[in-house]
């Protein structure tokens, strides 16, 4: 997310020693060409010196010879469907160099998944390979599981062996499930503090986490980490610079999955993770960069960086990028209780109306052609409402869904990055949740680095008009540092904004249990993230009956 006010000067300069590669690997690709997928690909295998996608060769290293311990970056587990996860790791003995100080040579890495910690009753077992091309990740999808129960896994090669992490498959389509319990988290600025958060996660009792973008920023980390303000190591100077080669962003996700609490918490829970804007580039709109740079320029950087999310989390085959295009919406059930859309607000949206600057809808913004999550991803978050038989839809997403005002003016400035800037396109969306019949939907928001509880109302402007949902904003794990539980335009907001039952400033998670009677959300937050292991505490809890939205306070 961008500071209030905008998108970055033209003229500001933002060259860096990247810059003549990326141009020189957008140059050996005609401009034609390169706007084909399998050119795309190419020019990023061109610019990162490797085989072109799903090729492996080489040989075969024995891991008897891996120095230190390879699972320096943690493990974690994804996606749960009723009968398999998803299991990720990455080897790399030494996080903080190029490759994870492993040589061009591909690793034998056995896999466990048992019933209990001790892993005295082993279910499933195997082999997969950790090839260099791919950066030494893993994506081994388990199936033949029983729905609905939790499972334990780790990873071993040569004399390593990884931490135990825990899982959960989900239950099974028809089941009759009588509660879900979720957490919601996003932005985690590693220089703005630490992920304590993570950690008071990792110890709470909920079944998924689900990861609503800004997992890692691209911004440069100097040597004491930020805010952080280490004084008992120096990073190493290859941070501090913004990312924006393969190599760059591989790297920076070194330095994110070795942070211990974020381990933590994937170690503890199955992840659903979905990106923003800072995996790749501040406010980005699909190919449109945040300084205009040429989009044959930004798709290469855009290229390696859907490879280093897809590397790096816990995703499945189908979600491969190829060249700079990813499918990242997808839907996951929990029985006939939840069902959960994926949506990707960030790879198919118009650009930014009005320069991306706070503004009040007009005749731009609301040019109906404009769209938030491209025609297809439309189309099929309506259709699965509609074939949906569960009793709450969540649409788990990235940017402010309700209307949010800036000031009490008859003109109210708006956000032109959040769905308020496609007015239309969000009309299309609830327009389709009426079609569908929806009759408990709750969307999922972070990006804003604050807590939000909204009504979604059938005419923002109309307090007494109908109200079709509710919107629980999540808010940042770091971004933004400590916060405020009252931030300065707190008051304001909450005049502007009638539908705004909740807002508070300081770092945390949101906790949401379900179950047939209604939807429960807990906002959890911390006092401070500049120094560690500040306290959790409840700062507001809310109830939405079942047929019944709206949001009241418990």
């Amino acid at each position: 997310m961008a500071p209030a006010g905008c998108r970055r000067s033209l003229t500001q300069d933002t060259s860096s020693r990247h810059d003549p590669e990326l141009r020189a690997a957008a140059r050996h690709f005609g401009r034609r060409r390169f706007f084909t997928v399998t050119a795309a690909a190419a020019a990023l295998a061109f610019s990162a010196n490797l085989p072109a996608r799903g090729v492996a060769v080489g040989t075969e290293l024995d891991a008897a010879r891996i120095p230190s311990d390879p699972f320096k970056l943690g493990i974690a587990s994804g996606d749960p469907r009723p009968d398999s996860v998803l299991l990720w790791t990455r080897l790399a003995p030494s996080p903080y160099e190029p490759g994870g100080g492993l040589p061009e040579q591909y690793v034998a890495v056995e896999w466990e998944v048992a019933t209990d910690e001790r892993f005295a009753s082993i279910v499933r077992r195997g082999y997969a390979v950790a090839f260099p091309e791919y950066n030494h990740s893993l994506h081994v999808e388990v199936g033949g599981l029983a729905p609905g129960r939790v499972y334990y896994y780790r990873f071993r090669t040569g004399t390593w062996i990884s931490d135990t992490g825990r899982t959960r498959t989900a239950p099974a389509t028809t089941a009759a499930t009588a509660k879900l319990t979720y957490a919601a988290v996003a932005c985690q600025a590693y220089s703005d503090g630490y992920f304590t958060v993570h950690r008071h996660l990792a110890q709470d009792d909920v079944d998924v986490v689900f990861h609503l973008g800004d997992y890692l920023y691209e911004y440069a980390v100097n040597s004491a980490g930020g805010a952080r303000d280490y004084t008992d190591r120096k990073l190493p100077g290859l941070f501090n610079r913004e990312a924006k080669t393969l190599e760059d962003y591989r790297l920076r996700y070194a330095l994110y999955k070795s942070d211990p609490d974020l381990q933590a918490v994937h170690a503890a829970h199955p992840f659903v993770v979905t990106w923003d804007d800072h995996e790749t580039e501040n406010n980005y709109a699909g190919t449109i960069s945040e300084n205009n740079v040429p989009p044959k320029e930004f798709l290469l950087r855009r290229a390696g960086a859907y490879r280093a999310y897809w590397e790096n989390q816990p995703l499945r085959g189908t979600q491969q990028p190829s060249g700079p295009d990813m499918q990242l919406y997808r839907r996951l059930q929990w029985g006939t209780l939840a069902q959960f859309d994926v949506l990707d607000t960030r790879q198919y949206r118009s650009d930014q109306a009005y320069g991306d600057r706070p503004h009040a809808p007009g005749a731009e913004s609301d040019d109906p052609a404009r769209t938030l999550t491209g025609a297809a991803q439309e189309k099929w978050l309506i259709d699965g409402w509609r074939a949906s038989g569960a009793l709450w839809n969540v649409m788990a997403q990235q940017v402010c869904f309700s209307q949010r005002k800036f000031d009490l003016s008859a003109e109210a400035k708006m956000s032109m990055d959040a769905w308020d800037g496609y007015r239309a396109s969000r009309r299309r969306v609830l327009d389709g949740a009426k079609s569908a019949e929806v009759d408990n939907l709750v969307v999922m928001t972070g990006d804003v680095h604050v807590g939000y509880a909204f009504d979604i109302k059938e005419d923002f402007d109309d307090p007494a008009s109908k109200t079709l949902g509710t919107e629980i904003v999540a808010t940042s794990v770091a971004s933004g540092s400590d916060g405020a539980d009252r931030p300065a335009n707190w008051d304001t907001y909450l005049k502007a904004n009638p539908h705004l039952k909740f807002y508070n400033g300081r770092r945390g998670y949101v906790r949401v249990a379900l179950d047939r009677q209604k939807a429960r959300a807990d906002f959890r937050t911390v006092s401070a993230v500049t120094t560690p292991d500040a306290p959790v505490t409840t700062a507001a809890s809310f109830v939405s009956e079942a047929g019944s939205p709206g949001l009241e306070p418990v």
